[in-house]
């Protein structure tokens, strides 16, 4: 049976909240979740690449020891974020998440844009993830005597502070075949089919604060002071490269340490009391992570001096200089642990989105079909797998992290206003969970992105101006990309325009959720 094409525009098309609704399984779910256990959710989601990966950077490049202050900044912006999030979620209790959520309030442009704004947050990531693990490897075989030859260690493009710290890249070097190597492994997993378990969730969760806690702890008695002068250092005359501007800089790069938060949100609908307990998990679990992370950045930037820090595995450089074999040891591997189930879980996700996208028509059916003994979205895994490991291999950490932080931001911004446009039509729908404040903080959540993104923009701008132009064509081809797709394919096989229903394909079977962070493996 059609579902019958919805009325209005052609690229504005959306999608209803009962179709939303049939096209999710219909699973009952019991609300068992409390304050405490979501918290502790959004720990495990929260905690991950970024913080082993991106805050040396951050700090050698931007902030300096302020660096500190910079997770306060990027913390903020994503707890009116996550509030915007939570009551979409308690609203819409099905597993789409962004996409779906824009898909029915700003339509299918707007969707496609936030599927496409996904492979940062997803893709890009896992490849900025696989960058750092394949630092902590490297470091780790070294401590044992193996070294792995430059041209297979490093990316293609490189990023090269001058004087004034300021980065540059140029083209030319090796290829990170480590990295590549690390997103395929993860790959073939995914293709077989990997349904994680809450006792090796929880394991992996342990490592991974863990192995931070337990840096912190280490690392107080190897920290000069001296490290700590200037605290704020003397802005270069270049925005964002220090002083006050450095800090919001430094903020747009490690908002990438808090990609996973909204993961809190999809668990709407299993919380015993959304109303209370939503907040209390999204802002509980922000406020431990931005104290741990503040805390690893203290010590990171009093045992090593800020400028020093500029590497893709700067918590191994500093546990290297305390002098501790047994310890140093210890910190690789459990980073090691801890990165490789984020890059699982970020290509997992990637692969679920685009079967989303290919289910409602939006790209090619090669990206839904399913393995006939693993159930799994095979092709499309393997299809990701290659393009993830083939990026990880070419681009270094700070413009990828840079591409997967500016992606994110906007798609925050898009679900902030879909917030606003939900409650306009449809102020008659059921909220569990409704964001405090009226419109103050959907308003404030598009505010904390710009605030986000804009350090972002007017770097690539700036470097652009001085001939520097690769990020800037970089971001310019990945927006051509999106668009060419949509123009030629999604625009001319979307099956909502034909007024399909997604579940009449019988070519598209067991259809999985695409969720956030969470998302079903059919296998599971």
């Amino acid at each position: 049976m059609s579902a019958g094409r919805p009325p209005g525009p052609r690229l504005f098309i959306k999608k209803s909240i009962d179709q939303v609704m049939r096209e999710a399984s219909s699973h009952s779910l019991k609300r068992t979740l409390g304050p405490i256990n979501l918290v502790l959710f959004g720990i495990g989601c929260i905690i991950g690449a970024g913080i082993y990966v991106m805050t040396g950077n951050a700090a050698a490049t931007y902030a300096g020891p302020a660096v500190m202050l910079s997770f306060v900044v990027a913390g903020i912006a994503c707890a009116f974020a996550g509030l915007c999030y939570a009551e979409l979620a308690s609203t819409m209790p099905v597993a789409g998440s962004a996409y779906t959520y824009a898909y029915t309030t700003q339509g299918e442009l707007m969707a496609w844009t936030m599927g496409w704004l996904l492979v940062l947050e997803y893709g890009i990531a896992a490849s900025t993830v696989a960058a750092g693990w394949s630092g902590n490897v490297i470091s780790l075989l070294h401590q044992y005597g193996v070294d792995i030859p430059a041209q297979f260690s490093t990316s293609y493009i490189q990023a090269i502070p001058d004087a004034n710290g300021v980065l540059t890249f140029s083209g030319g070097h090796g290829l990170n075949l480590v990295a590549a190597a690390g997103i395929l492994a993860v790959t073939l997993l995914l293709v077989v089919g990997v349904s994680e378990s809450a006792t090796v969730n929880n394991i992996v969760v342990f490592i991974k604060v863990g192995v931070l806690l337990a840096f912190i702890g280490m690392g107080v008695a190897y920290i000069n002071v001296d490290n700590y002068t200037p605290f704020i250092p003397e802005n270069t005359g270049n925005f964002g490269t220090y002083g006050v501007s450095g800090i919001f800089r430094a903020a747009s790069v490690i908002f990438f340490a808090y990609v996973g938060f909204e993961a809190v949100s999809t668990a709407a609908a299993e919380a015993k009391n959304p109303q209370r307990d939503m907040p209390i998990g999204i802002l509980g679990s922000l406020f431990v992570c931005t104290l741990i992370y503040m805390a690893v950045a203290a010590v990171l930037t009093g045992i090593v001096p800020y400028k020093e820090l500029g590497v893709p595995a700067p918590i191994a450089l500093a546990t290297d200089r305390m002098g501790v074999e047994w310890f140093a040891v210890a910190i690789k591997v459990g980073a090691i642990a801890g990165l490789t189930s984020v890059m699982l879980i970020l290509t997992y996700g990637q692969t679920r989105v685009f079967y989303a996208m290919a289910r409602d028509g939006l790209l090619p059916k090669a990206f839904a079909k399913l393995h006939t003994k693993f159930r799994t979205p095979w092709v499309g895994t393997l299809i990701l797998g290659i393009l993830i490991a083939v990026v990880a291999s070419l681009l270094p950490i700070q413009i990828l992290g840079d591409m997967v932080s500016l992606g994110t931001a906007v798609a925050f911004a898009i679900v902030c206003i879909s917030v606003m446009s939900l409650r306009k039509s449809r102020p008659d729908l059921p909220r569990p969970f409704r964001a405090p404040w009226g419109s103050v903080t959907p308003i404030l959540g598009v505010v904390f992105a710009i605030v986000m993104i804009a350090p972002l923009v007017i770097d690539i701008y700036n470097k652009a101006m001085k001939g520097d132009t690769i990020p800037a064509m970089l971001l310019g081809s990945y927006i051509a990309i999106g668009a060419l797709i949509y123009l030629f394919y999604g625009l001319w096989n979307s099956r909502l325009a034909k007024g399909l229903d997604v579940l009449e394909d019988t070519t598209m079977t067991t259809p999985l959720q695409a969720g956030a962070h969470g998302l079903e493996d059919p296998k599971s």
